[in-house]
C-alpha cells in the first residue's frame, strides 16, 4: 500500500540560471507584524532542478519538494508559468 504525500509547491521567480541544471528561484511570502499589524514581504531563495533547461531569469516558475538531489538542491521545476520577453 503506497502512503499518500503531499508535496510543497510554491511559485517564485527564476534569479540565477548560471549553474548546469540548477536555476536559484526567489520565493516571496507576505507576513504580518505581530504586534503592529504591518504586512511586509519576505524572500527566500531555493535552488531547484531543471533537467531540460527551459528557464531564464525572470521566468514565473512552479517548484515541487523531491528527495534530496544534492548538498544543496531538494526542490525541482514543475512548470514554467510565465516566460519574461527580452
Amino acid at each position: 500500500m503506497e502512503k499518500a504525500t503531499h508535496k510543497r509547491r510554491f511559485e517564485g521567480i527564476v534569479v540565477s540560471t548560471k549553474m548546469q541544471k540548477t536555476v536559484v528561484v526567489r520565493v516571496d511570502r507576505v507576513k504580518v507584524h505581530p504586534k503592529y499589524g504591518k504586512r511586509f514581504t519576505v524572500s527566500k531563495n531555493y535552488k531547484a532542478h531543471d533537467e531540460t533547461g527551459m528557464c531564464h531569469e525572470k521566468d514565473r516558475v512552479l517548484i515541487e519538494e523531491t528527495r534530496p538531489i544534492s548538498r544543496d538542491k531538494r526542490w525541482r521545476v514543475i512548470s514554467v508559468l510565465t516566460q519574461q520577453k527580452d
